[in-house]
């Protein structure tokens, strides 16, 4: 293993960091629904979210047209639905989600929790109307 200090790099890089633990926030997070963690730094270029969804819960078909979408299961089991069929989720599960592609997940008994992360949107920036 490199020892950190021989690292090169830039005085003023932003520096790696961890900035949680699934397995905590999922514990914690096992009566709730939804985003139970997201990323906030500034500056960055990525979304991720931690979702989620209570047993026998579902977020319903719908299609993410301009970003990909790559999504791991941490914990729990569930249900990918897509054109292709449906397909099992568990633990470990890595599954890419291209733009366009038309999907649903529907949880399992015990629930399921998953990380997704995908390219981060522009921001909507209020701007003069030409010629105004």
């Amino acid at each position: 293993m490199t020892d950190p200090e021989q690292i090169p790099g830039e005085a003023d890089a932003p520096l790696p960091r961890i900035l949680g633990n699934t397995g905590s926030l999922v514990a914690s997070g096992q009566e709730s629904s939804g985003a139970l963690w997201r990323l906030a730094e500034p500056g960055r270029q990525l979304d991720a979210n931690l979702v989620r969804i209570p047993p026998q819960g579902a977020v319903d078909a719908h299609a993410e047209p301009d970003l990909d979408v790559l999504l791991l299961v941490v914990d729990g089991d569930g249900v990918l639905g897509s054109a292709a069929g449906p397909c099992p989720l568990e633990p470990g599960s890595l599954v890419w989600l291209p733009h366009g592609s038309v999907r649903s997940v529907r949880a399992g008994e015990s629930g399921l929790s998953y990380v997704t992360v995908h390219r981060r949107r522009p921001g909507m920036r209020i701007q003069s109307r030409p010629g105004v």
